[in-house]
């Protein structure tokens, strides 16, 4: 008999399939596919050699567009939060890197760089998230000193980030798209709005470039929906039974006793928890797929283990695999029964979960 520990089985037709039907919802936009924080969990090198058809790849930070170069990703990286110090420049010259430039700091390092290959830069634009990004009033001269920079490709590329674009019912993405059209009027720049929400439900905001990250994943994105149709889970976070005991009616589970069976009943302990990235909030209740059924975690979530109730008839045997999240019981979900957000529960996923291709 093998056991298996915390695994995340990653199905990279269903990543294929998810970025066909991006494409189709924004056919004359270019994608910059995010795979930020490790592809959402995924496996930052992993999800990008399997894109071959992206024209782009957006990051966070320096360290993951290096990753990406040393594992022969070749092509074009956006650093989605530009770079922090004036010495970067010369690591994003040499590596072929394009940034944001979001402040006056960040403009000033790179007209002031003495560079041998001018920067692909892209000027992000607040119109009304009020995170990063200009203030309207700069646009002009910002563009003109990235116009008029040596050490700038042209053209650049304009962009802004939505803040509300997961509920349709918000008038918010209506006043960032109208202040994002009228502030680029009259530059005759590629342009970049979308994110996963936007390419669902904001057509208005596709432009040239679309920035899907969750949706690219499986995810929905959205505000109210579990599961998008075509779209597929990449992801399936799976272990397995360790251990599998009757119980008593009144017989405590778990640290603090916080869950107490009303009846005899059979429990099953799962090699996953906290230490691997499932949330230690999970209630009681939390659905886990074993044998085709949900089961209920019971108890509080351990570094190492969760336990679920069975049910007195049940037929388990340790060894059995358990789905925690993916095919079957959706992210989405879970995340609901955890009061967090599907992101946070990929991007949670620990280094000492094993990564596994689906067959």
């Amino acid at each position: 008999m093998t056991l298996h520990t915390a695994t995340a089985v990653i199905d990279l037709d269903a990543l294929s399939n998810n970025y066909r039907l991006i494409q189709s919802l924004s056919p004359n936009a270019k994608v910059l596919a995010v795979l930020k924080a490790n592809g959402y969990g995924h496996g930052l090198e992993l999800i990008a050699k399997a894109l071959p058809n992206a024209d782009a790849f957006g990051v966070a930070r320096i360290d993951e567009a290096l990753a990406l170069r040393a594992a022969g990703i070749v092509k074009p990286i956006v650093l989605l939060e530009g770079f922090f110090a004036e010495e970067d420049i010369d690591t994003l010259a040499a590596n072929n890197l394009q940034t944001i430039v979001h402040n006056e700091q960040q403009l000033a390092a790179i007209v002031n760089a003495n560079l041998d290959v001018p920067l692909k830069v892209w000027l992000k634009i607040d119109t009304g998230m009020h995170r990063l990004g200009i203030n309207p009033e700069q646009l002009s001269d910002f563009y003109q000193a990235l116009s008029q920079s040596k050490n700038v490709q042209q053209p650049i590329v304009l962009m802004s980030h939505l803040g509300c674009a997961d509920d349709k019912a918000n008038t918010a993405t209506t006043q960032q798209i109208t202040l994002f059209d009228e502030l680029t009027a009259d530059l005759p720049l590629e342009k970049s709005l979308a994110n996963s929400a936007g390419v669902l439900l904001w057509p208005e905001s596709h432009y040239q470039w679309i920035r899907p990250g969750l949706l690219l994943y499986g995810v929905s994105p959205l505000s109210t929906d579990v599961g998008i149709d075509g779209i597929l889970p990449v992801m399936t976070l799976q272990s397995s039974l360790i251990a599998v005991r009757e119980i008593a009616a009144g017989a405590a589970v778990g640290y603090g006793g916080t869950w107490i069976s009303e009846k005899s009943t059979r429990i099953g302990v799962v090699a996953i928890g906290y230490g691997d990235g499932y949330p230690r909030h999970a209630p009681n209740g939390t659905p886990v797929l074993i044998n085709g059924r949900r089961v209920p975690l019971i108890g509080r979530v351990s570094m190492d283990m969760i336990t679920v109730d069975l049910g007195a008839e049940s037929e388990d045997n340790v060894g059995d695999i358990t789905t925690l999240w993916g095919k079957g019981l959706a992210v989405e979900e879970v995340a609901v029964f955890a009061t967090t957000i599907p992101y946070e529960l990929l991007c949670n996923i620990t280094r000492r979960v094993h990564v596994q291709l689906a067959k």
